[in-house]
């Protein structure tokens, strides 16, 4: 099982370049594809599913050229977009024996398989209630359903836990763990929280272009020495922000406490302290 992007680059009218020779090579496991909005996460995702070509470079799926052969890949595909579509009067089951039909998978292994997902999705409770009166979550639930129709040994899922609320998004991420096994999963986002727990591999993007494709241990590996805390009156925050790559604040009776990412800063009362994902994240897309 391997995903090879070679170089790959993305012109849309008007010269608006969404990617730009762009390379990964992917085995089994979990790959959280990482960046801002309009990074060409998006882009990426919708070139890998076959439903958009690249401008230049290629895609091959164990050997396989996916834009000349696309059925290489869409025979083992799962999709969750990120505007995934619902038909609103349609029950679970109705929806998920619709695209099951279209993707040709038999009455009788298709009946099984919605039954067998339903509960894996936990929507059994569910089953007959018409999708138009589902929350976010049970919509997406839905969605990571039917992309798992066919048993994908590929599953592209595209900013799954947007709208979502803590609780929601804690299932999904979990539910999304529980499916990694033999297959590979791409989990595009632009939240770290999403990734930190599930991806064997991080690929932080801006900008169209790959920053770092790395374990998540490499890239805390990569920080060390290198996050502080710092202790600033409020009146001094606006200036330190400007001078330094804050990662976050938390306001206490001595003042703001600073979480700072880089050299060692020149402010009072600081301390080191161990990195996060999240300080990663941000180093890379600022040195970017």
């Amino acid at each position: 099982m391997r995903l090879v992007i070679d170089k790959v680059g993305k012109v849309y009218r008007g010269g608006v370049q969404a990617l730009t020779d762009f390379s990964l090579d992917l085995g089994p496991g979990v790959l959280g594809l990482l960046g801002p909005n309009g990074a060409g996460k998006s882009t990426l995702m919708r070139i890998l599913a076959t439903i958009t070509g690249a401008t230049s470079g290629r895609v091959t799926w164990d050997g396989a050229d996916i834009a000349r052969e696309p059925d290489a890949v869409r025979r083992v595909l799962g999709y969750l977009p990120q505007d995934f579509g619902i038909y609103p009067n349609l029950n679970p089951v109705e929806f998920l024996g619709y695209i099951a039909a279209a993707k040709g998978i038999p009455a009788a292994a298709a009946k099984q398989r919605i039954d067998e997902l339903l509960v894996l999705v936990n929507l059994v409770d569910a089953r007959r209630r018409a999708l138009g009166g589902f929350s976010g979550g049970m919509r997406q639930r839905v969605g990571i359903a039917q992309a798992l129709l066919n048993d994908p040994r590929l599953l592209i899922v595209d900013e799954p836990t947007a709208g979502l609320d803590p609780e929601e998004r804690v299932r999904f991420r979990n539910l999304l763990g529980d499916l990694a096994g033999e297959r590979l999963v791409i989990l595009s986002t632009h939240v770290v929280s999403d990734v930190e727990a599930l991806a064997t591999s991080i690929a932080v993007v801006r900008g169209g272009r790959l920053l770092k494709c790395a374990p998540p241990e490499a890239l805390l590996a990569a920080l060390d020495g290198k996050v502080w805390e710092a202790v600033v009156p409020a009146s001094d925050l606006a200036a330190a922000r400007a001078r330094h790559l804050v990662s976050g604040t938390v306001r206490r009776e001595d003042g703001v406490h600073l979480r700072v990412v880089g050299a060692a800063p020149a402010l009072p009362a600081i301390r080191p302290l161990p990195p996060s994902l999240e300080d990663a994240y941000l180093w890379l897309v600022a040195g970017s």
